[in-house]
């Protein structure tokens, strides 16, 4: 081989080795990416939350129970293991509301003391009988309420009498009036509510395994109520 070409051969080693970085040095780095930035607004962004409804707004007049949209269910503590929820599968109710004056409204409901419904046949028997509601003798739960308060929009209360294997005892509700407005598919104006309360079931006679099993039942009810819809003015 001739001295020209290992000249040229040691020449492009040499080269090389200059422009491959060492080991232990870290490649330059490259400039980023600019990046665009929202501008900022000072504040995060909530997102618009609907209005409370007005309770005033609702029509005044009779509402009856709407049997598909219409929930009472309960649920107590059981030795401590779990808060079962049970339901009534049967019970009636009438509302007359009187958007004017609130106070002068009234609500009254009827419950067929044999529904209760656990999902569980053999503990509904044994909810029927004497041990528990005394569905024999007392076939019928029945609340007549006393006085109807807003304490602000849409929100309330409700109390009543609540009267349970012939015993009576004033109960209250926390109630919340949701939405009145004429609905079109059950061709009538609606309103709905929730209501929610704590009773001792050892108040009205109704206290087997009591404190074993929890005494306070907690009531919820979601229903649905309907009256005819209003004519248009002519």
């Amino acid at each position: 081989m001739s001295a020209r070409i290992l000249l040229t051969l040691a020449a492009g080693v040499a080269l090389a080795s200059c422009g491959k970085p060492k080991a232990d040095e870290a490649p330059a780095s490259q400039p980023a990416a600019a990046v665009e930035e929202a501008p900022s607004t000072g504040a995060a962004e909530s997102p618009s939350l609907p209005a409370a409804f007005d309770a005033s707004a609702a029509i005044a007049g009779v509402y009856k129970t709407d049997p598909r949209h219409a929930y009472i269910t309960f649920s107590y503590d059981h030795q401590g293991y779990s808060k079962p929820w049970l339901r009534w599968r049967s019970w009636t109710g009438e509302l007359n509301w009187n958007p004017a004056s609130p106070d002068q409204s009234s609500i009254v409901v009827d419950i067929d003391a044999a529904s209760a419904d656990s999902g569980v046949a053999e503990f509904d028997d044994h909810l029927r009988s004497a041990d528990f509601f005394d569905a024999a003798n007392h076939p019928k739960i029945s609340f007549r309420s006393t006085s109807v308060a807003l304490t602000g929009g849409a929100a309330g209360t409700v109390t009543g009498d609540l009267t349970i294997k012939g015993v009576t005892r004033p109960v209250t509700l926390d109630v919340t009036i949701n939405k009145a407005a004429s609905d079109d598919f059950a061709k009538a104006y609606k309103l709905g509510f929730s209501a929610k309360g704590v009773v001792k079931r050892s108040d009205f006679g109704v206290d087997k395994y009591v404190p074993f099993v929890g005494d306070d039942v907690t009531v919820v009810i979601e229903a649905e109520f309907v009256m005819p819809r209003p004519e248009s003015p002519q």
